[in-house]
């Protein structure tokens, strides 16, 4: 597949060429890639009449950025990414940054600046709170879940989003990665010498190995909703504006049709995570009621929406049973996130840069209780119970 990979001086006659610069005035450009998958510029300029502006390019590459060619990948998650962009822009636009275009032979996305902004897991790991960010994830999941699901799409159009949304390689990552990967003897799993106990543990319980397997198939056949797919507080900002506070969602690459408990689980086991670096640390703040808040935010906002449901034959009582399915499959996600982000491929800063395992060893024991139990624990305090169980 081949394409030009942008540079930093070939930004300036890129936007000049789609559009988004009309050349005048001064422009800027400066690379800020950080992910493992894509680059990404800043572009900011002053026109003539002293007006600043800036924009962000982000291209996908043919490769995984940290490897390079040696770990080939198709750039079409960029086509995932703008389309998530879009089901998510005709219901909750304030949550996403805004996107001034999508160049689907280039694979590249021009949007919103948010450089004045802050990545939620940065800010948590310095100590920082939560603001507004768990309630705005509640309705963001909620708003995209019943847009786009069986509920808020005529049958047609469902299936038309079906086809369209297949992000296979991207699914394949996560069904490796997250969902089988850390409970195999593999090249890709690596963890402090301090919890081989646990990595072994955890390899060697054909009861935890079965709960896996029903997930990674709950993962790969459950069509609920189109999801983020990669929904942590890395992929998360946060700030003030005007005096307002400011959540954004990004990096919808991972995109597809699945479980709407996905998205909810992988941002709970990253709270989970980041409360057991703050108990380490002793910088422990608003960290947990973060759970609580999502899931109240979610169901509130589903439940708003109930009533503008395409098929009425889903009467109130289903949606009680939909909503508990939800906060189960949630529940164990989150359990395998914990896991597979201590002793898997990609680990969390909120737990590596602790100066001892206490934190990584605690999300492990968190993760597997939450995978094991999801089924028993009906509503966020019986979760709380049991989080501060493993903490004592």
């Amino acid at each position: 597949m081949s394409y030009p990979i942008l540079e930093t001086t070939d930004i300036p006659g890129y936007l000049r060429e789609h559009g988004h610069w009309d050349g005048a005035g001064d422009i800027a450009v400066h690379e800020v890639s950080d992910g493992n998958l894509n680059r990404v510029f800043v572009a900011s300029g002053r026109a003539v009449a002293g007006t600043g502006w800036s924009l962000a390019v982000k291209q996908a590459l043919p490769w995984v950025r940290v490897a390079g060619p040696s770990w080939p990948l198709s750039p079409s998650r960029a086509d995932a990414e703008a389309r998530a962009y879009r089901a998510v822009a005709a219901v909750a636009p304030e949550i996403i940054p805004a996107i001034h275009g999508y160049d689907p032979v280039n694979y590249a996305l021009v949007m919103e600046d948010m450089s004045d902004l802050r990545v939620l897991r940065t800010v948590l790991n310095g100590g920082g709170g939560f603001g507004s960010a768990s309630t705005a994830i509640g309705i963001f999941v909620a708003r995209l879940s019943f847009a786009t699901g069986d509920f808020g799409l005529p049958s047609a159009d469902r299936k038309a989003l079906l086809a369209e949304s297949v992000n296979p390689e991207l699914c394949k990552i996560t069904e490796d990665v997250v969902l089988s990967e850390p409970y195999l003897e593999h090249e890709h799993n690596h963890w402090h010498p301090d919890l081989a106990d646990l990595a072994a543990a955890y390899r060697s319980d054909p009861r935890l190995r079965t709960e896996i397997a029903d997930l990674r198939h709950v993962f790969m056949s459950s069509a609920q909703a189109l999801l983020h797919g990669d929904l942590h507080t890395g992929s998360i900002m946060v700030g003030t504006r005007d005096g307002a506070e400011v959540v954004r969602v990004f990096d919808p690459e991972f995109s597809f049709v699945g479980p709407i408990g996905f998205d909810l689980g992988l941002y709970w086991g990253n709270l989970v995570a980041a409360e057991s670096r703050a108990r380490v640390l002793r910088t422990i703040g608003d960290h947990s009621a973060q759970l609580a808040r999502s899931w109240e935010a979610f169901e509130t906002e589903f439940r708003r929406l109930w009533p503008q449901r395409v098929d009425t034959f889903f009467d109130d009582a289903y949606l009680d049973r939909f909503l508990r399915r939800v906060w189960t499959d949630s529940l164990g996600f989150a359990g395998t996130e914990l896991i597979r982000r201590v002793i898997g491929y990609a680990h969390l800063t909120d737990l590596d840069t602790v100066p001892d395992t206490t934190a990584a060893r605690n999300a492990l024991l968190v993760g597997r209780e939450l995978i094991l139990h999801r089924s028993d624990l009906r509503t966020p305090a019986d979760v709380r119970g049991l989080i501060d169980d493993v903490y004592r």
